[in-house]
């Protein structure tokens, strides 16, 4: 598929600074990323490719984006830890009037204090991005991890 050049580094710089917005913890921005209706799920491999619909987290629209960041925040207790987002190329996979459908891989990486750095999840984000007049932003996303078990629980976005 061939894509505008411009709008494939805005697609790149779109996810570098998303995954840049939650290495550093900035998760009072994280829901800027999105449309206001958007759709956000962690879904399995396995549900993902039979299509079905239970995810692990699943969460439609803006205000239940800032619900989820004020629970992290505000009512869970948990042990601190950062994350580290590496990312592969991103795959346009369509380009039509309802947005880009994409795919990245992604490794996510969990440093808890005096502790050594693990794997926490690996997967692939499946993504419909759209242009809005603020730039581009998820419609849809999905965090597709391949493991059937997260460890301990997921408590930040992925």
């Amino acid at each position: 598929m061939i894509t505008d050049t411009n709008l494939r580094l805005e697609v790149i710089d779109l996810f570098a600074r998303y995954v840049a917005c939650l290495d550093s913890g900035n998760y009072d921005a994280w829901p800027d990323f999105f449309t206001q209706d958007c759709h956000y799920r962690v879904v399995p491999r396995e549900n993902y490719d039979a299509g079905l619909p239970l995810s692990t987290l699943s969460l439609h629209g803006v205000p239940m984006l800032r619900d989820r960041l004020y629970g992290v925040e505000s009512t869970l207790f948990h042990a601190p830890y950062y994350q580290r987002h590496i990312i592969g190329p991103t795959l346009i996979k369509e380009q039509g009037d309802d947005g880009l459908l994409t795919e990245t891989n992604y490794l996510v990486v969990r440093t808890k204090r005096d502790m050594p750095s693990e794997i926490f999840n690996t997967g692939r984000y499946v993504d419909r991005i759209v242009i809005t007049p603020q730039g581009l932003r998820f419609a849809e996303k999905a965090c597709v991890f391949d493991s059937e078990l997260i460890p301990n629980s997921l408590i930040y976005p992925i």
